[in-house]
Order: C-alpha cells, then structure tokens, then sequence
C-alpha cells in the first residue's frame, strides 16, 4: 500500500468524462457525414402542393422519372421487379407505407396502375411525394 498516514483510497467511481468525450466526438463525426448521404437515383420534379405533411422513412420508396424509368428502395426495377421485390419488403415489415415520387410529367394512369398492384399485392398505406409550395405571401 501506500506510505503511512496515505489518506487516498482506492478509486471506485468511473470517470464518465472520456466516454462522454468519445460520444460528443462520435456525434458530430455522425452529423457531418449525415449531410453527405442523399438517394441515388434520378431527379424527379415533384407536383407542388401546401397542404403535404412530413412522412417518416419507409422501406417501400417508389421514384418514377418523366421517361418511365422506375426505382425501387433505390434499385432500377421494371414492373416485374416491382412484384418479385415487394413480397420479402411485406415479410419484413407487415405495414409499410409505400411512398411514391412520380416526376409531375408521368401519366396519371402509369402512378395509379403501379399503386394498384401495390395494393393486389398487400399494401394498405400509401403517401404520395410532393414538393412543398409556399404560401403565396
């Protein structure tokens, strides 16, 4: 032990200090990497609306560009790859929100056929992509 008279004892507390320096540091590297992930994909441009609320992330992301080009949790897909992937997206996650951005030039018909069978597939919740308008003042 230590000389006579010593009045330090054996430390029992945990200094909290360097972790939470650690966890402040593993923050900020977290948000200044956060601002470089974005979708991949193509630019769609968004119908306009006011009235559009905020939805939370989906694991059922559907893009469709103004040429017909389609994306699936961001996966080129065709139809067919619509219906071969959805099955395990359900499996996984019994109620998912299917949230379709359609370019505002894509055929009405072409949107509603995709959510239909979407719908003849199991999905019940849908949220359609628009870009928030301001409001006029």
């Amino acid at each position: 032990m230590g000389p006579v008279g010593d009045n330090r004892g054996i430390i029992t507390e945990i200094n909290v200090t360097p972790m939470v320096d650690v966890m402040l540091v593993l923050l900020i590297i977290f948000m200044v990497t956060a601002t470089y992930i974005s979708r991949k994909g193509f630019e769609v441009q968004l119908p306009e609306g006011t009235t559009g609320d905020e939805v939370a992330e989906t694991s059922l992301s559907l893009r469709i560009a103004a040429d017909g080009r389609m994306l699936l949790n961001d996966e080129l897909v065709d139809m067919d790859g619509v219906r071969a992937r959805v099955p395990a997206i359900l499996a996984e996650h019994p109620g998912v929100m299917a949230v379709v951005d359609a370019d505002r030039a894509v055929e009405y018909g072409r949107v509603m056929g995709l959510i239909d069978v979407l719908r003849s597939m199991g999905v019940r919740n849908f949220a359609a992509a628009l870009e928030q308008q301001g409001d006029g003042s």
